[in-house]
């Protein structure tokens, strides 16, 4: 396994899917600064607040120019239903191909929960800079207070 991008590195460019069905990648925002949000999985509790949170802070994301996307592994239908029952208005993509971006960025890793091991993907949100550099990393994220704190990096930034 390759030693996981660290800031400074460049964020990887892997394309993954939207809601709507077309694509997105990192390369896409660049000369905008860029938050990268990874977190496991739609409608569970620490997701739907972390998304919930990044949505309420959106305009204020949007004044200081950084741009948001939210990333899982689940299915762009699945996203669509997350997005509508929580009027969530962060952007999100779908990482669900072999080798994609969590892979890349080696967060989808082997997890254990109750002496079960599966592959999952680990909380983490990355900081992107206007040159597609990563400025900053959170690993395994606790939800709360999180969005504030991206927040206030990115205008630092």
């Amino acid at each position: 396994m390759s030693d996981m991008p660290a800031a400074g590195d460049t964020m990887p460019d892997i394309a993954m899917e939207t809601p709507d069905g077309g694509t997105v990648k990192c390369s896409d925002f660049k000369g905008q600064k860029l938050v990268v949000f990874f977190y496991p999985k739609d409608n569970t509790p620490g997701c739907t607040t972390e998304n919930i949170d990044f949505s309420a802070l959106k305009p204020e994301f949007d004044k200081a120019g950084v741009a948001l996307l939210g990333v899982s592994k689940d299915p762009p239908k699945k996203h669509q239903n997350f997005i509508a029952k929580h009027e969530l208005t962060a952007p999100l993509a779908s990482d669900s191909e072999e080798g994609g971006l969590s892979d890349a960025l080696g967060i989808w890793t082997e997890k254990q929960n109750y002496g079960r091991t599966y592959m999952g993907m680990v909380r983490t949100t990355y900081l992107v800079g206007t040159d597609g550099k990563i400025a900053q990393v959170w690993n395994k994220v606790k939800v709360k207070g999180h969005a504030a704190e991206v927040l206030e990096a990115a205008k630092a930034l």
